[in-house]
């Protein structure tokens, strides 16, 4: 379990903001040396993301209305609960549709790890293959995976066949493997 308490905000690179690491691989790694990386981030205004060379990129608007991004001169409409993927080195810009947003950010290094989010409600059996890492996160109320509770925004990392996520809200279930 990975408790959203506690959870230290860091700023970003680029000082627009500050997000909140939930889990990386390898463990400890920063935000220079990770293969992947899952984390929230508190967006209150309009400006440029940081580059991460090598990296792609899956946003997922977790809590308000929305943002225009701008990744590369390519415009995308980055939803609630709609994963979006784009490259994370390239420019890209991003503007609130109504006031402050939350999203949840999937970094991880292009050729190395795959990486995918979806964003379920109700109930669903996950498992971890075996070359992959799942990781749950309770998104807009309370969820539960393999019977311990989670609170907004707890996480918990699966690693048995056959976990069972339940929710009312919405939670994030995402998955990540070696490419190789």
């Amino acid at each position: 379990m990975l408790r959203a308490a506690g959870r230290a905000a860091a700023p970003w690179r680029n000082g627009g903001g500050v997000t909140r690491e939930i889990a990386s691989g390898p463990e400890g790694a920063g935000t220079e040396g990770f293969d992947w990386r899952v984390s929230l981030a508190d967006v209150r205004g309009d400006g440029p993301f940081s580059v991460f060379p090598g990296t792609d990129r899956i946003l997922t608007v977790i809590d308000g209305a929305g943002m225009d991004l701008t990744v590369g001169g390519r415009h995308l409409l980055a939803q609630r609960y709609v994963p979006r993927p784009f490259p994370g080195d390239v420019p890209t810009d991003g503007r609130l549709l109504a006031g402050p947003v939350v999203n949840l950010n999937v970094m991880h290094r292009r050729g190395a790890v795959r990486a995918a989010v979806a964003v379920v409600r109700g109930a669903l059996t996950v498992g971890a293959p075996p070359d992959a890492t799942v990781l749950v996160v309770a998104l807009d109320g309370p969820a539960e995976v393999a019977g311990v509770a989670l609170g907004r925004y707890d996480a918990a990392l699966c690693d048995a066949p056959g976990a069972v996520v339940r929710t009312d809200g919405h939670a994030a279930v995402v998955t990540l493997g070696r490419t190789d």
